[in-house]
């Protein structure tokens, strides 16, 4: 067994009708299906699209940090 920890990054984009915070979870939630050992997430961009002078879909850029399983 090693003592250290190597992790790899990722670039998703979540979205939300609803929020920031749905957009990410909704980003995590689908990247949970196929990759395993997420630890971390970090925001780089937050965007929306506008209808009718309001927020009507939020997009959040997320970095995912997942360790690479060691045998």
């Amino acid at each position: 067994m090693t003592d250290h920890r190597t992790y790899k990054k990722v670039e998703l984009v979540g979205s939300s009708p609803t929020s920031i915070e749905d957009a990410i979870n909704n980003a995590l939630a689908e990247a949970s299906k196929s990759l395993k050992f997420l630890e971390w997430f970090e925001v780089t961009e937050t965007r929306g699209h506008i209808k009718d002078g309001k927020v009507a879909h939020f997009q959040v850029t997320l970095k995912v940090g997942f360790r690479i399983a060691t045998s």
